[in-house]
């Protein structure tokens, strides 16, 4: 089992940023995928950007490339989402989740493991 603990989240005027943090406990992170979505009231969730852990590598959706950057920090079993050039359409809950298994990067349902999730708000 993997629990996910995020934080970091918080109100923000449009142009800021802010550093989302997602915390594994339980297991080591070194097979997963692991992902932000976000969820907006009223809205599906959306997924914002993922990172292979073994390989490094990143995937970002359209609506965020060149504003957000996911990284991780082997040592410490856990990722960011650093989110700069924040809009107010950027306000949602944003959620980690993780998989072992193969799957699409961008379809929530191919995870196993999601946190509780930490609420980003942007004000213009």
């Amino acid at each position: 089992q993997v629990q996910l603990v995020e934080s970091g989240g918080g109100l923000v005027q449009a142009g800021g940023s802010l550093r989302l943090s997602c915390a594994a406990s339980g297991r080591s992170f070194s097979r997963y995928r692991v992902v932000w979505f976000r969820q907006a009231p009223g809205k599906d969730r959306e997924f914002v950007s993922a990172i292979i852990w073994s390989s490094v590598s990143t995937y970002h959706a359209d609506s965020v490339k060149g504003r957000f950057t996911i990284a991780r920090d082997n040592a410490k079993n856990t990722m960011y989402l650093q989110m700069n050039i924040l809009k107010p359409e950027d306000t949602a809950l944003y959620y980690c989740a993780a998989t072992s298994r193969s799957g699409t990067v961008q379809r929530s349902s191919d995870y196993d493991y999601w946190g509780q999730g930490t609420q980003v708000t942007v004000s213009s």
